[in-house]
């Protein structure tokens, strides 16, 4: 599979969202999924202390076991955790990363992402704790989701002189939420910082699972919401469908192929709870689409969205 660069790192242009560990799948079924992913050539694995409550991590720790050199593993901390705390506090990054190394049974860990920004505490004083991690061997590269334009510039400025740095941005992103497009994204242009969007199927909506007129599938994570699964929504997600299948491929190549087309996004983490999803997710990276066919979509969505 094709890799691209988060900082030092080489990353499978289509990683593995571990989100449903621990919480839908447990410490068997997790490690089904992830057989699958490295034997589809996946060698990204992006997880947080929250999900699961640690057990995404713990179960990630078990999978991997002696295959950890076989992976680059990302996880995230900030957000409360039962028992431990939240945030971007020095003080509390020491605590999170050591229990995040402890469950992911490992000694180092490849990205190492803020969740969330925490107005509480000077960007420069959290760039500093993560910067001991690095310079300790138990952190490699440094990263942030959630960060706003303005945040990312911030951290950026703060960044003592040949210290680590934020190397990517996690935020939402697909065809369906564009919201990064107007300022994060350009931002990330500039600084040369890797983009990985999360939520790039819409939690299903863009895999062809939820169709205009027919039932809503029962036990997904779309079912009952209402929010989502509107009928601008679904009538948008027939047209892009029908484009899709007229030009021989399904709605999740269309969703993971145009998510690579954008400039700075490097990698496409999508979840999954089986083995098959993990190798459709795969095989949807292929599509490469020319200048003229992302000018249809791109009237195709906006015509939709009058």
């Amino acid at each position: 599979m094709e890799t691209r660069k988060i900082g030092s790192l080489d990353v499978s242009v289509v990683g593995l969202g571990c989100n449903n560990f621990g919480r839908r799948l447990d410490a068997e079924r997790t490690a089904g999924v992830i057989d699958a992913a490295l034997d589809s050539g996946i060698n990204f694995l992006d997880t947080a202390d929250i999900y699961g409550a640690g057990q995404s991590e713990e179960f990630i720790g078990q999978a991997l076991r002696s295959r950890r050199s076989q992976v680059i593993l990302a996880t995230k901390y900030s957000k409360r955790m039962e028992g431990q705390g939240q945030g971007a506090h020095p003080d509390y990054i020491r605590t999170a990363v050591e229990a995040s190394l402890r469950r992911l049974n490992t000694d180092y860990i490849d990205l190492y992402q803020q969740h969330d920004p925490d107005p509480d505490v000077p960007i420069a004083d959290t760039l500093g704790a993560l910067n001991d991690l690095v310079q300790a061997g138990k952190v490699r590269e440094i990263g942030c989701s959630n960060f706003s334009a303005d945040q990312i510039r911030e951290s950026d400025s703060a960044v003592e002189n040949g210290a680590a740095r934020f190397v990517s941005v996690q935020n939402r992103y697909s065809l369906l939420h564009r919201t990064p497009e107007a300022e994060v994204l350009p931002e990330c242009r500039r600084l040369g910082l890797a983009f990985l969007p999360f939520f790039p199927l819409e939690s299903g909506l863009l895999t062809g699972k939820f169709r205009q007129g027919q039932p809503i599938p029962e036990n997904t994570r779309l079912s009952g919401n209402d929010k989502v699964l509107t009928e601008a929504n679904l009538t948008l997600v027939e047209a892009l469908i029908g484009y899709a299948e007229a030009h021989g491929h399904t709605i999740l190549e269309l969703a993971v192929s145009w998510l690579l087309m954008r400039p700075a996004v490097v990698s496409v983490i999508a979840g999954a709870t089986k083995p098959e999803q993990v190798r459709a997710n795969v095989g949807a990276a292929g599509w490469q689409m020319t200048e003229a066919e992302l000018d249809e979509i791109e009237a195709l969505i906006a015509a939709h969205r009058q």
